[in-house]
């Protein structure tokens, strides 16, 4: 961990912001000048409304795309709750598109109103704007409440792709077949080419992607179960080098002869660039596909779509690292320990990892080798304690943490949080408490839905 070391792959996040406000702004301004703006004002906050939220549809793609020059030094994480932020966001301004269309009548002839939005919804020269408008209104709420429907991740993925392509499509011809500003040339270039950004963007995932995958693909060397529903697989391409990863990254993986589904998951990678051409990961059953992890066999092909995430020591120069790990969260961390020991990291190290029972803590022996080659104090954690148990009890919780952090330099230190979603917060509120600058605070919050 040297000063002068690279730093992640990607632009400095002003020049990731700056293009997005570009792009949803340019199509707004060229509506602005091709228009005569003769109508009112509720009628052309409608116009506005709707296409800043087509034009922000069209960027979804290009948020949920992967590409490491945007996620690089933000962090994919980030990128992707921006990405449903946004969502609720367009969903919000092209329901309000229709509805401040009739604005004028809603308060003193709510009847009237009414009339009016059922013929704007079945007018047929209205319709690829009414079924962009539905597709929307049914998509982002399945997408928010995904985890509570009874639908597997592989099939709503498959869904909310497609229904986002035809909303994109149906609102593309709304805005160019009824708009106003429909024969102004800098208001259709701005939108076509926004469209074409789109398509590169779907074209790249589930086209470019996959054919690279495809001439470097892995295959499964091992699959071992090392704790209660937790799984360590070893990957190693058939030819070629495997992919170049700081410890810490996580990729997409794919199971099965082609690379062409939609079924690939995010995993962190829980060994070391020394490891490579070997690469592992640890997986916990839990979803849909995870619960079938310890069926695969040793031989079957898998593709890497990675590396990903910014938990990772590269470029920083920490004097004193603590690694805050909750259940399966433990495997970036379990890297970036082995990294430490690697490199012979001379600065203090502090672990603090939890699990709900004894049979679920992973690679104990190993964390207590590490003691002999590094400045590594372990608190181990357990909220259903066994009767034999001498360790920590409790919950990655405020309290549990005041009671390992006790040292007199815990401002100047460097943290690693990883786990849970709800954990990851709990313990960055409990860290800000304490007084620990943001800046020293990395962590991930994962939840690509």
């Amino acid at each position: 961990m040297r000063d002068g070391q690279l730093r992640l792959p990607g632009f400095h996040p002003l020049l990731v912001i700056g293009p997005y406000v570009i792009c949803v702004v340019a199509p707004l301004g060229a509506a602005v000048l091709g228009e005569t703006r003769s109508r009112g004002f509720y009628q052309e906050l409608s116009m506005d409304l709707a296409v800043a939220g087509l034009a922000m549809l069209f960027m979804q793609f290009a948020l949920s795309g992967r590409f490491k020059f945007l996620s690089g030094n933000i962090g994919i994480d980030t990128l992707m709750r921006f990405h449903q932020l946004a969502a609720r966001m367009v969903l919000g301004l092209l329901i309000a598109h229709p509805l401040l269309l009739v604005a004028p009548a809603l308060w003193g002839h709510p009847a009237v109103a009414a009339r009016m939005l059922s013929t704007m919804f079945t007018a047929r020269v209205l319709r690829s704007g009414t079924t962009a408008w539905l597709l929307l209104v049914l998509l982002v709420p399945i997408a928010i409440y995904r985890d509570k429907l009874p639908i597997s991740y592989e099939a709503w993925r498959s869904s909310h792709g497609l229904g986002g392509i035809a909303a994109a499509g149906f609102g593309l011809h709304h805005a160019l077949s009824v708009g106003a500003s429909r024969a102004y040339p800098p208001f259709v270039g701005s939108l076509l080419a926004l469209s074409a950004f789109a398509i590169f963007s779907v074209l790249f995932v589930y086209g470019l992607k996959p054919l690279w995958q495809l001439r470097r693909h892995y295959r499964v060397v091992s699959n071992r179960k090392v704790a209660e529903r937790m799984w360590e697989i070893v990957l190693e391409p058939r030819n070629g080098a495997s992919i170049a990863f700081t410890s810490g990254q996580f990729a997409w993986l794919k199971f099965g002869r082609s690379p062409f589904h939609v079924s690939d998951h995010p995993f962190s990678i829980c060994t070391t660039p020394n490891s490579r051409p070997r690469i592992a990961f640890l997986i916990k059953e839990a979803g849909d596909f995870t619960r079938r992890i310890g069926t695969i066999a040793v031989g079957t092909c898998a593709f890497v779509d990675g590396p990903f995430g910014t938990l990772t020591l590269k470029g920083r120069s920490p004097k004193g690292v603590v690694l805050i790990a909750g259940g399966v969260g433990f495997s970036p961390i379990l890297g970036i320990l082995r990294q430490l020991r690697a490199e012979r990291f001379k600065g203090s190290v502090c672990l603090i990892y939890g699990n709900r029972v004894r049979t679920q803590v992973l690679f104990q022996d190993e964390i207590e080798a590490m003691k002999q080659e590094l400045d590594l104090s372990v608190h181990l954690l357990l909220s259903e304690p066994p009767a034999d148990w001498s360790g920590n009890v409790g919950e990655l919780t405020a309290e549990t943490l005041a009671r390992c952090l006790d040292f007199s330099d815990l401002a100047e230190r460097l943290y690693l949080v990883s786990g849970p979603p709800a954990m990851v917060k709990g313990v960055e509120k409990a860290l800000r408490a304490r007084g620990i600058p943001r800046r020293n605070i990395i962590a991930e919050h994962f939840k690509f839905a």
